[in-house]
């Protein structure tokens, strides 16, 4: 009521040396006393909002949850108005605005009793503007962000409250907003407060670069994030690369092909590589049992997994440790064998390359623009490590396959490829197949982190 008299009052140009207010005279000292005291409030109220909004928005789910089963004061409060995110911004704004908007007309009707109107405007909004800006919204929301938790329990009974007040006015603008919101192609991320995968990158590189995390920290936690996303045939040995042994051999000679491959387990196949029958492992052989000459490897072999090369290497991963398999073999569409793939490949796509003995680093640079790889690297690993853009597609995922697919053809020793600012050499071929790569970037546009 007093809002409405004040406001009437500017705008009707009335001067007034007594207000009638309600049965009440007041004089204009104790009118501006009163809208003063009034104006003081309504930016506590502007306060409330503004640090309510990003109170409640800042807090994801498992926080909300994790508050409830600690019994935390407002946490269930905090889950009855998440549970209607868009009902809870609308709650929000039309608070903060209501409060706003009756500052700037007392403000203005206060200032008109000294000023004349147009400068009693200007006055006004420029003075409650700059106390809006600083007391309603920077310093409530700065309090927000380092108090989330305990101001979002605090303010969340009070929001209810002021819900079913503003109740009408809410449903209103609840339903006008969804309208306009279909209508329009502006979205509702701010009434999500789930972080993406691309936010939690984004943050890990800031980290980094703040000097919280260590690079190996930062990759190790980037190779994680890509972990669930990454397929069989991304992070298998390649058909060409395996090992493997008929199961007519017998035990002995198999020891001896384990021994000169450098590996403790082998596939084992009947006929040919497509038919993998099982995995002969050196460490489970029977110590007592010294009659190796009379024993097949087809005796004494281990059962395996045959997965597609499109699965998911999380579920791969619980698959193998459950069934408590050290190799699996993955196979395509049509039942061929691809390759296989070991625990430490699943182990070494998210704590990186796990060298053997005098085992070759795949990754050597030459100078601070220049790198020498493997080609059978995967073109991720490539792009994150030289911090490059090259692009992945479903017919290769080896920096091979990227050259191969760039030229079209089969390529030759010393043949050298351009592709934005990178430019790709063949190094070391054998027969068809490219072993090593020189990649060299152009310091002018992009950078390299060795």
């Amino acid at each position: 009521m007093i809002i409405f008299v004040l406001t009437a009052i500017f705008e009707t140009g009335i001067t007034l040396d007594a207000v009638p207010i309600v049965g009440f005279e007041l004089g204009q000292a104790e009118f501006t006393a009163l809208g003063v005291s009034m104006i003081l409030l309504l930016i506590m109220g502007s306060g409330f909002f503004s640090s309510s909004e990003i109170a409640m928005f800042s807090l994801s789910p498992y926080q909300i949850d994790a508050m409830i089963e600690e019994g935390k004061r407002g946490a269930q409060a905090i889950k009855s108005l998440k549970s209607d995110p868009h009902r809870l911004l609308v709650t929000i704004l039309v608070g903060n605005n209501l409060v706003n908007i009756t500052m700037s007309s007392i403000s203005t009707t206060i200032v008109g009793f000294y000023l004349d109107a147009g400068i009693a405007v200007i006055v006004s909004s420029l003075g409650i503007t700059s106390i809006v800006l600083l007391f309603g919204e920077s310093a409530p929301k700065s309090y927000a962000v380092d108090n989330t938790d305990s101001w979002a329990r605090t303010v969340a009974p009070l929001l209810k409250i002021v819900g079913k007040i503003l109740w009408p006015l809410i449903t209103l603008f609840y339903y006008l907003t969804r309208l306009i919101n279909k209508i329009t192609p502006g979205g509702s991320a701010i009434e999500s407060s789930y972080v993406s995968r691309d936010d939690i990158r984004n943050m890990i590189k800031m980290g980094e670069r703040e000097g919280i995390l260590e690079e190996e920290e930062r990759q190790i936690l980037d190779r994680t994030l890509r972990f669930t996303d990454a397929t069989a045939k991304e992070i298998m040995t390649p058909r060409l690369d395996m090992s493997a042994i008929s199961g007519q051999l017998t035990v002995e000679k198999a020891i001896e092909e384990c021994i000169q491959s450098g590996h403790a387990r082998i596939p084992v196949y009947e006929e040919s590589l497509d038919n993998i029958v099982g995995i002969f492992d050196i460490r489970e052989l029977d110590d007592t049992d010294s009659a190796f000459d009379d024993l097949t490897v087809a005796e004494v072999l281990n059962t395996t997994l045959h997965v597609p090369e499109s699965k998911n290497v999380d579920e791969l991963l619980s698959e193998m440790r459950e069934d408590r398999m050290r190799m699996v073999i993955v196979i395509d569409e049509f039942g061929t064998t691809e390759g296989l793939i070991t625990m430490e490949d699943v182990t070494e796509e998210i704590v990186g390359e796990i060298l053997m003995d005098d085992e070759e680093h795949p990754i050597e640079f030459v100078n601070d623009n220049e790198v020498l790889l493997r080609g059978e690297l995967n073109i991720h690993e490539v792009n994150e490590i030289l911090d490059i853009d090259l692009p992945e597609g479903e017919e290769f995922e080896t920096i091979a396959g990227f050259i191969f697919n760039l030229a079209g053809r089969l390529v030759e020793q010393g043949e050298e490829f351009d592709y934005e600012n990178v430019t790709l050499r063949t190094e070391q071929l054998e027969n068809t197949r490219i072993q090593k790569v020189r990649i060299t970037v152009n310091p002018n546009t992009t950078g390299m982190t060795e």
